[in-house]
């Protein structure tokens, strides 16, 4: 319950308790504390298994934290049925990037084999020069 609180906030908490009730009620608020707690643990506990009975016998291993999305999906695809991982491993987004840039370029990359820069794209260069200095023929009413 207490995980996250450390030593330090753990003092301050016992100070700021004695501060605002005085040693003399302390031990008096504390029980009444732990006894309120109980009792939440008790009830929710009781509803539980009342929610289990009515759920039926199929439902005798039903767990609430399974009613978490990422607690269910964990649970259920522990074994990564689906073949993620396999899916991640075969995407280079390097290469997809490489080849996508080759063919904006008008680059065959079959034809040359892997570039030997490993992907990457001088963005210094200009592109090549198809050959013709031809214009797009103008349109007046286009523009």
């Amino acid at each position: 319950m207490f995980n996250d609180i450390g030593p330090l906030e753990l003092v301050t908490i016992i100070v700021l308790a004695v501060l605002v009730f005085g040693p003399d009620k302390l031990p008096k608020v504390i029980q009444d504390v732990t006894r309120t707690i109980r009792k939440i643990r008790e009830f929710s506990e009781s509803a539980k298994h009342d929610i289990r009975s009515e759920l039926g016998p199929e439902f005798k291993d039903f767990e609430f934290e399974d009613l978490n999305p990422k607690t269910y999906i964990r649970k259920h695809l522990d074994g990564d049925e689906l073949g993620l991982k396999e899916i991640r491993n075969g995407f280079d987004l390097k290469k997809e990037m490489a080849e996508v840039t080759d063919a904006v370029n008008g680059r065959d990359r079959a034809a040359s084999g892997t570039s030997s820069d490993g992907g990457r794209v001088d963005m210094s260069k200009k592109p090549e020069d198809p050959g013709t200095d031809e214009r797009p023929p103008f349109d007046a009413d286009a523009t």
